[in-house]
């Protein structure tokens, strides 16, 4: 590569683990540079800090090995990511460059990533829904396209798995996935899933593995949501988002804040946490005259504790959540704040009625569960409730069950006509000559 020598440094004033500092001028938060260190192939690193005239970068390949005498040399923009219908069934890493062992995708369009999230004027109220086929998703907890939303698990949880279903069920017209610190069996299940249900031409993926730099651990999210962002505003798609781990991406804004000495804050996380997770889920967006662009992103909670720094500051930026734990879907830990405005407007007139009694009557299976523990005496209603709680969880609450929405809605009828009377479940009577099973 050919550079401007004006773009060319060898000041290093420090290097502290994978950060070089030197001393430059001209050079923009962000900007990719190249590390030439007498190897034949200089190394990557971006702009991760300025103050006046001392520049920290953070090297991909890492600070190891990294001379004194090193030079710089800066590109004159910041990461790029490529974009076309070419990238559809493509495989990256978390820099942009492609893994798959496919084609050269040269001459393609590159654009830069970041930059401001959307126009507020140009954002249109959610009311469209996104089946994704998953029972306690659809019924209960509706995804709306253009919605934010986390799923708060702990580690050992099928979040991998139930993250893939979506994918592959969901009703959207371009998936992008994202990976962050996966691990090598991780890479191999979503790849594989992607592959064998034959998902891949309408769906990118941008895996950042375990063993990648961690720098890139930063990048993909913005790779993911600005390929997302090209879909829906200039080719109208509905795009679904998916990303796994966030958790992994703040502990890498964690790692890189303690090699630049800066002071932690909340458990040794970085005072902007909130904004570098915002700055992410705000992308999401139902375009006035366009597409949109709908996230749903893992979290796992260390030690299963919602009041650990990254839960607590994804519950004020996102529009709920749903709880996966012992393999289910909690109806009770779960809300969209959303599902309002598609339940009963967009859906079947019957959807709040079910949804809401089916919740109800769960709430009395739990309290009959307890009655039944502590060796109370059980009413007839008792065993009708405990009943339905096992018939409940194992046709809805399993993350393995795939039913289309109204197949839902009639399986919640038929559910709750094993185990009740018509007049025991409290709903309105043209609803019940309609739908009730005869």
């Amino acid at each position: 590569m050919n550079f401007p020598e004006l773009l060319s440094h060898n000041r290093v004033i420090s290097i502290v683990g994978d950060i070089l500092q030197i001393q430059a001028n001209g050079v923009a938060l962000g900007e990719l540079a190249w590390v030439e260190n007498g190897d034949p192939i200089p190394s990557l690193a971006q702009v991760t800090e300025i103050n006046r005239d001392c520049v920290s970068l953070q090297v991909f390949a890492g600070g190891k090995g990294l001379r004194s005498d090193a030079r710089v040399r800066f590109s004159g923009h910041a990461a790029q990511v490529l974009f076309s219908d070419s990238i559809l069934g493509r495989i990256f890493n978390g820099a942009g460059a492609p893994i798959d062992g496919g084609p050269h995708l040269h001459g393609q369009r590159r654009i830069d990533i970041g930059g401001p999230s959307v126009n507020p004027m140009m954002r249109v109220v959610p009311s469209r829904l996104i089946e994704t086929q998953v029972p306690m998703i659809d019924v209960f907890n509706c995804l709306v396209e253009s919605q934010k939303i986390p799923i708060f698990s702990i580690a050992g949880e099928p979040y991998n798995e139930l993250l893939a279903r979506i994918a592959i069920q969901a009703d959207a017209d371009v998936v992008v996935f994202c990976g962050l610190g996966l691990i090598f069996d991780e890479f191999h299940f979503f790849r594989d899933s992607f592959e064998n249900e034959g998902v891949f031409p309408h769906t990118v993926m941008f895996a950042n593995q375990a063993s990648d730099p961690i720098v890139e651990r930063l990048l993909a999210p913005d790779l993911a949501l600005k390929v997302a962002e090209r879909f829906a505003v200039e080719q109208n798609k509905r795009v679904l988002v998916l990303m796994t781990d966030m958790t992994a991406f703040a502990d890498a804004l964690k790692e890189i804040g303690v090699a630049m000495e800066r002071i932690p804050s909340n458990r040794g996380y970085m005072g902007d946490l909130y904004s570098q997770l915002a700055s992410r889920y705000e992308r999401a967006c139902d375009y006035r005259g366009a597409g949109s662009v709908t996230l749903l992103a893992v979290t796992t909670m260390p030690g299963n504790d919602v009041t650990h720094p990254v839960p607590d500051n994804t519950g004020y930026i996102t529009e709920g959540q749903f709880y996966l734990h012992d393999g289910m879907l909690d109806p009770f830990g779960s809300l969209s704040r959303l599902k309002q405005q598609v339940i009963g407007k967009v859906t079947r007139e019957d959807h709040s009625a079910v949804m809401n009694t089916m919740i109800r009557l769960y709430s009395g299976a739990r309290q009959a569960e307890q009655k039944q523990q502590m060796a109370f005496e059980l009413s007839e209603m008792d065993y009708k409730l405990l009943k339905f709680g096992q018939l409940f969880a194992e046709r809805f609450m399993r993350i393995d069950v795939a039913v289309p929405l109204e197949e839902a809605l009639d399986l919640g009828w038929r559910t709750m006509a094993e185990c009740f009377e018509p007049q025991e479940l409290l709903v309105r009577e043209n609803l019940l000559r309609k739908y009730y099973p005869k």
